[in-house]
């Protein structure tokens, strides 16, 4: 029987794209935003997707939609918007209006009773309010019937070409043991998926340069290349932001693995001229072939991050980023590609719901040991 999964919050549907290739039928989405949703709407044709405010949408909706009952869902993930628990939001907290955007959550998971339930958010939410926020949602949870734990995953560890930290919050409420998928990826396991490995077979392209519907740079050199192009004959969302003369003349003098300390000081912007050589480690920062991409952020700006192509004098593309996210090639952005930055920044890496995904299901299986197994075999 096939597994079914809604997922709230779905931007541009990461996270249930990783759930559907590990065999899960999506049968709803939900998002505000309108760009997120056309792509999520293109890109998850067997869902239903109910645009608009999730206060604005009943269990009763997402029921209908799915076209299911009360307590027949398998699966609902999530990731309500993160903002509010940003590390990069200096005034995070309880207090911010975004934040309490878990209780829709909950809301829905009051309504539909799914049998599981999967909720993404930043690593801020582990010290928002002195960890108020980790301890609400958990005891929201509890007082639903369900035994939900936190733990904070590594993208790079399951695959991902990218240094990515994120908190996951996975439980149910049929008494099943709570699996976290095994990292494969690291010391003494596969060697890490690296920026080379990630987009080394993409298309050449100048400062500004539009790229539309070509062929790709070479045959796949790795097997994420493989994986990320399947039967992709052609690369879209694959154009660079038009960078002004005086980044390009920064740029010059950036290394591969360099940043803004590798910029002469005139020409320097007038704010980073004050800054100290500790500060802004990450700003106008040169991706390295064998490195790690740094955090995919919902702008890939190089005044904000190490965004620089590893050889080509501009900033990554939406398909490198989306690359970086591990996002198939075939799934296609859709809205500015401003709001493309924001879709794939914004995303779970649908790899890491795929783990996640894959882990429910051995779960299911009783593949997974049991507290009390494990205590008796430890």
């Amino acid at each position: 029987m096939t597994k079914t999964v809604i997922d709230l919050f779905c931007g541009a549907g990461g996270l249930s794209e990783g759930f559907r290739q590990a065999g899960y039928h999506v049968v709803a989405g939900n998002d505000f935003d309108t760009a997120a949703g056309e792509t999520f709407a293109k890109t998850h044709k067997e869902a239903t997707f109910l645009p608009g405010p999730i206060e604005n949408i009943t269990p009763k909706d997402f029921l209908k939609a799915g076209q299911i009952k009360a307590g027949q869902l398998d699966v609902l993930i999530g990731g309500p918007p993160c903002q509010g628990f940003s590390v990069y939001n200096h005034q995070r907290g309880m207090h911010d209006q975004r934040s309490s955007l878990y209780l829709e959550y909950l809301r829905i998971v009051d309504g539909l009773k799914p049998r599981w339930v999967v909720l993404e958010n930043v690593t801020g939410i582990s010290s928002a309010g002195g960890g108020e926020a980790v301890r609400a949602i958990i005891k929201g949870f509890s007082e639903l019937g369900y035994q939900v734990e936190a733990r904070t995953l590594k993208a790079e560890e399951y695959g991902i070409p990218q240094e990515r930290r994120r908190v996951l919050f996975v439980g149910n409420r049929v008494g099943l043991p709570i699996g976290w998928p095994e990292p494969t990826h690291g010391p003494s396991l596969k060697p890490l998926v690296t920026v080379r490995d990630a987009i080394g077979d993409l298309p050449l392209l100048e400062n500004g340069e539009e790229f539309g519907g070509k062929a790709y740079r070479s045959a796949p050199k790795s097997d994420y290349q493989k994986a990320m192009r399947a039967q992709c004959k052609a690369v879209t969302n694959h154009a660079a932001p038009r960078l002004g003369a005086i980044n390009m003349e920064r740029l010059q003098h950036i290394p591969q693995g360099g940043s803004w300390r590798d910029i002469p000081f005139e020409l320097l912007p007038k704010g980073m001229k004050r800054a100290k050589r500790s500060d802004h480690t990450k700003r106008y920062g040169r991706l390295t072939w064998d490195g790690l991409s740094s955090t995919i952020l919902t702008k890939c700006d190089i005044h904000w991050g190490a965004y620089i192509h590893p050889e080509q004098d501009r900033a990554i593309t939406v398909r490198e980023a989306a690359r970086f996210q591990s996002f198939p090639d075939w799934f296609e952005f859709t809205g500015s590609r401003t709001e493309q930055y924001v879709q794939v920044g914004n995303a779970v890496p649908p790899l890491l719901g795929r783990k996640l995904a894959e882990t429910i299901f051995r779960v299911e299986a009783g593949e997974v040991a049991t507290p009390f197994e494990l205590q008796l075999t430890g």
